[in-house]
């Protein structure tokens, strides 16, 4: 694609943008700044994120997306929960580590699990429901995505080496299906998760030397 047919397909695109995908989208930036920062207000956040594209999913038949949206709900509750605990001090008792290699070995297996799930239900879908789809692309898309919110619950560094590797995918893929704003808006979390990382380095290597 020439890049003068990329810019007509962005202005077109883009006029075409709904309220609610701007509303999405102003809510999924504003989530992973607070992430970035480690504040609790990410959840509510991402709540009105992860809801609004599970509607604008369907109504496309990005089955995947819708899939990888309804997890982040589930996975914003049950983060919000962990997130929120505190000891008898009034402490956290979350707070950001690196994962062992025993944790590594469990995220890159549920990485693993996810994408062959993702790709082969894409693969049949693609057929009769879901026309859109790109399966191997919408896979690792997913399944990065799917790893990364459910470190990211746990407060570990490398949940953001999975979300760069989301938004990496995410950006190309929601650019051929018309979703030109989304492409922008993941563009913008691949740069807040480079920032993210470099943060949440700092803090992990103050605990590191704290313990």
């Amino acid at each position: 694609m020439a890049i003068q047919e990329i810019c007509e397909q962005f202005i077109r695109d883009i006029q075409h943008t709904g309220w609610l995908e701007f509303v999405a989208v102003i809510a999924g930036i504003l989530c992973v700044w607070f992430i970035r920062t480690e504040n609790i207000l990410n959840y509510p956040a991402g709540l009105i994120n992860t809801i609004a594209y599970i509607y604008l999913s369907l109504k496309m038949s990005l089955f995947g997306e819708a899939s990888v949206n309804l997890y982040y709900t589930v996975l914003n509750v049950y983060g919000w929960v962990l997130w929120s605990r505190k000891n008898s001090k009034d402490q956290y008792v979350l707070r950001v580590t690196r994962s062992t290699p025993g944790e590594w070995r469990r995220q890159v297996l549920f990485f693993a699990v996810c994408y062959v799930v993702v790709f082969f239900s894409l693969t049949y879908l693609k057929k009769q429901f879901a026309p859109l789809a790109i399966p191997w692309a919408d896979a690792f898309a997913s399944a990065t995505a799917y790893t990364g919110m459910w470190v990211m619950t746990r407060k570990k560094l490398e949940n953001w080496y999975w979300w760069i590797a989301t938004n990496c995918a995410s950006i190309p893929l929601y650019f051929v299906k018309h979703y030109v704003f989304t492409s922008v808006y993941y563009f913008i979390l691949l740069i807040i998760a480079i920032a993210g990382l470099l943060e949440w380095n700092k803090r992990a290597k103050v605990i590191d030397y704290a313990a």
